[in-house]
């Protein structure tokens, strides 16, 4: 009798009812509250989905993301999966592989035809600016502040890349949770900071249509940039580099195989790699402290005044340009390809249906995600990184 009873006593302390914190709850609800805006309402899913079922995970199993270790008695013992799929993510290769997903998938197009929209995307990196002394007078380090900051461009794979190299990897599930909301949140987040700078009237402006770019332009520009971009700051050459190399499969028409691969098979297991861990960085112990609230609360002002620095130089534009260019495109300037680009059509569509801002706001887009690349290594620069 006394076996059975050890044995369903054995049995019972196994499972996760014993083991488990109220943080664990609570993270176990915030990971179904992902899961129910991923599905039912299409916040960004390929990306909260991996995310919140790694956020779902940890909190049960916390040991699935627990590092190796020997024991007492010299015996080695393996790290759990998703530790190793997290390495990736502080040596970053997975941002890397992300962002050469993005190049291949990516048009650069309107970028090219429009080149003003490089200083659209520049002025949405100010929220950047912004959370970063924002972050100093709130008692984080300069690199700390740093690696928060960039969560201002709404780019996730950027703020992973930018934290593991200031050696920022016990801040960076946090903030790369909070990038990743805030990228699916954008069509929440966005319009009522572009309405409230704009007018109807502005918000009805039409453009005129993009010049064609040639064959030659979309292939040299990739290049150019490159040349250019990491000859000024070296360190960006794993992100800049990598979104140029996508870009240069897709525009030079001689290896279609690669750019398949990049823009869909790789990039689909990058993403399920990269979002599982990132969602498992996040277990109770971790995430449920003043710092982690300090750093979403950071990252919404980062990405309010990102959203608000390229509509207000899109007004400036406007303005000069004798009501040319809808400021709305401004709001683009953020990282998140091409979702910034979608919201701004929206807001403009609402305003008058027969508006169609999409191309123009892809160039603020992608100058976004050029911009975000370069702030990072900025930093990386101030910081001798």
């Amino acid at each position: 009798m006394s076996y059975v009873t050890n044995t369903l006593s054995n049995l019972l302390h196994q499972t996760a009812f014993l083991n488990l914190t109220w943080g664990n709850y609570i993270m176990i609800v915030v990971a179904l509250v992902f899961l129910y805006l991923a599905i039912k309402h299409g916040f960004e899913p390929l990306l909260l989905v991996p995310i919140a079922f790694g956020m779902l995970l940890v909190n049960i199993y916390p040991d699935i993301i627990a590092r190796p270790y020997v024991d007492a008695m010299g015996i080695e013992h393996a790290g759990g999966l998703l530790h190793y799929f997290y390495l990736m993510d502080e040596w970053s290769i997975l941002p890397s592989l992300i962002f050469m997903g993005v190049g291949a998938m990516t048009d650069f197009g309107p970028l090219i035809a429009n080149p003003i929209s490089f200083l659209l995307g520049a002025a949405a990196q100010l929220g950047i600016y912004v959370a970063y002394f924002l972050a100093i007078i709130m008692g984080f380090t300069g690199k700390q502040a740093a690696a928060i900051s960039i969560i201002g461009g709404a780019d996730g794979p950027t703020s992973i890349f930018l934290a593991g190299k200031l050696g920022q990897t016990t801040l960076m599930g946090p903030i790369a949770v909070a990038a990743y909301s805030y990228m699916s949140l954008v069509p929440i987040i966005q319009p009522p900071i572009m309405k409230a700078l704009t007018t109807e009237k502005q918000r009805k402006i039409k453009m005129d249509q993009l010049r064609p770019v040639s064959k030659l332009e979309k292939i040299l520009f990739p290049i150019v940039i490159t040349i250019v971009v990491c000859m000024l700051l070296p360190t960006t050459a794993p992100l800049v580099g990598m979104l140029m190399l996508g870009n240069l499969f897709r525009e030079s028409g001689v290896v279609k195989q690669l750019t398949e691969t990049a823009s869909n098979a790789l990039m689909y297991i990058v993403v399920i790699l990269l979002g599982t861990s990132v969602g498992a960085s996040t277990s109770a112990e971790a995430f449920l402290n003043v710092a982690t609230l300090k750093i979403v609360a950071l990252g919404l002002v980062a990405f309010a005044f990102g959203t608000a620095g390229g509509v207000l130089l899109g007004l400036l534009m406007c303005k000069i340009s004798g009501g040319k260019i809808n400021p709305l495109i401004g709001s683009a300037g953020v990282s998140a390809v091409p979702m910034a680009a979608r919201v701004s059509q929206k807001v403009g569509a609402e305003a008058d249906p027969t508006n169609f801002l999409l191309m123009h706001a892809m160039g603020p887009n992608v100058a976004g995600v050029i911009g975000t690349a370069v702030a990072a290594g900025t930093f990386m620069a101030i910081f001798g990184v």
